[in-house]
């Protein structure tokens, strides 16, 4: 039987796949980490990761261990959190922002299903621009919000990822890479991609729009964006490309582009975040029923070969 911190070590460091992120996360030494999975290991067998100098990442059997162990976790954490705002009493007000309409549709259901069990409260949920980065959060303006991770902000907490997604690249459907099967990352040589201005951090904007390929080619910048309406009409004119998720196919159809899925990327990966500061049996509530209603799993894309292929990017 695992401990929950044996639990929680695993899990985190499987979403995170760095174990200095996945101990900042948990409050405790990168050592602690390493410990914990190596006893892992041992109990089980068999390694759970695979660790190089560079990179993390899972092997099959921590692969298929995350599955199965990632819904009764939730599960757990679920029925804890609804014991302690029974003990406490939830109530309040409490302002949720999403920047995809997948987000906003969990963000949506988990709100509804809160708001039955205690119709006493208020839950808004509002749209954040693509340029709006987190800022809504450091601002004041959202109690919690769904955002596209990685997000390394010192006032803020960050949950478990709640959806995934495969990643596309959104390409004018005229362009040459547009009827390939697929893209990777050393494709990106010499397109300009559509990234968002305004307060969106910097390391945010380099991890999902690189300035180099893997090997050092550069990757250009192209017009800026506020919104994704605007990624859309700047990619529509041919005046680059953007990184994408692979659900937005089916919720933004748009003719002359095409969205080819870019492999040899980690997928996206969207969780809740909210001010560290911040505490009420009303966020902590809400942040369990999103995750019992969440599945994680990542759409893949249909049909990479489509010229005309329809969707929209990530956030």
């Amino acid at each position: 039987m695992l401990e929950r911190y044996e639990l929680e070590a695993f899990l985190t460091l499987a979403e995170e796949l760095h174990f200095g992120r996945t101990a900042e996360r948990l409050g405790v030494s990168t050592g602690r980490i390493s410990q914990t999975v190596k006893k892992l290991e041992r109990r089980f067998g068999t390694p759970l990761f695979a660790r190089t100098s560079r990179s993390v990442r899972l092997t099959p059997v921590g692969q298929a261990l995350y599955e199965d162990l990632l819904p009764a976790y939730r599960q757990m954490r679920a029925a804890l959190e609804r014991a302690t705002a029974a003990g406490r009493g939830v109530h309040g007000r409490l302002r949720v922002g999403f920047g995809t309409p997948w987000g906003g549709e969990l963000l949506t259901a988990a709100a509804d299903a809160l708001l039955a069990s205690y119709p006493d409260c208020e839950i808004t949920v509002r749209e954040v621009p693509l340029d709006g980065g987190v800022r809504p959060l450091q601002e004041g303006t959202l109690d919690v919000q769904c955002a596209t991770f990685p997000v390394h902000e010192p006032d803020l907490t960050t949950g478990p990822v709640v959806v995934t997604d495969a990643r596309v690249l959104l390409l004018p459907a005229g362009h040459p890479l547009a009827r390939r099967d697929a893209l990777g990352p050393e494709d990106l040589a010499g397109l300009d991609l559509i990234a968002p201005g305004g307060a969106v951090p910097r390391y945010w904007t380099d991890h999902h729009y690189p300035r180099s390929t893997p090997s050092g080619a550069p990757v250009g910048r192209g017009p800026a964006a506020a919104t994704w309406q605007e990624v859309l009409s700047h990619v529509t004119a041919g005046r680059g490309a953007s990184p994408g998720a692979a659900r937005g196919a089916r919720y933004h159809p748009r003719p002359g582009i095409a969205y080819v899925p870019l492999h040899g990327v980690p997928p996206l990966a969207y969780g809740l975040v909210w001010p560290t500061a911040a505490d009420s049996a009303l966020l902590r509530a809400f942040v369990a029923r999103v995750e019992g209603l969440s599945t994680g799993r990542p759409e893949r894309p249909s049909d990479g070969r489509t010229p005309h292929a329809r969707g929209d990017g990530h956030r």
